[in-house]
């Protein structure tokens, strides 16, 4: 069993040619001895965004707070504090936060990919 405190959590600050203004942290993972999921939360900044991609998993999205956009279906869908995100496997799909306030989602994935 593990307890942590999310601001225990040292981020991993992404900011280059393809990410942009985002920190993750890795809350419960593969150190922790989870053998089926991880959970990471992320944070956008004003401007901040994720590349667009796609890959063979499914992952599911939960908005903490803030407000930011998914692009799936080639359609930008607007995100708020209880949104819910299914990002089915192969689907095309990108963050954003075009708002001043962060934006902070927890992120679900299996076990077995990169956690970060």
């Amino acid at each position: 069993m593990a307890v942590k405190q999310y601001t225990d959590v040292l981020p991993v600050v992404m900011n280059n040619d393809v990410v942009k203004n985002v920190a993750g942290r890795v809350m419960i993972g593969k150190e922790d001895g989870a053998e089926n999921f991880c959970m990471r939360v992320f944070e956008m900044a004003k401007d901040g965004h994720t590349p667009k991609h796609a890959h063979d998993w499914e992952h599911e999205i939960f908005v903490h707070t803030g407000h930011g956009e998914v692009l799936m279906n080639n359609t930008w869908h607007p995100l708020s504090p209880g949104s819910t995100v299914f990002v089915p496997p192969n689907a095309e799909h990108q963050f954003r936060n075009r708002n001043d306030s962060l934006f902070t989602f927890v992120c679900l994935i299996p076990s077995g990919v990169a956690e970060l």
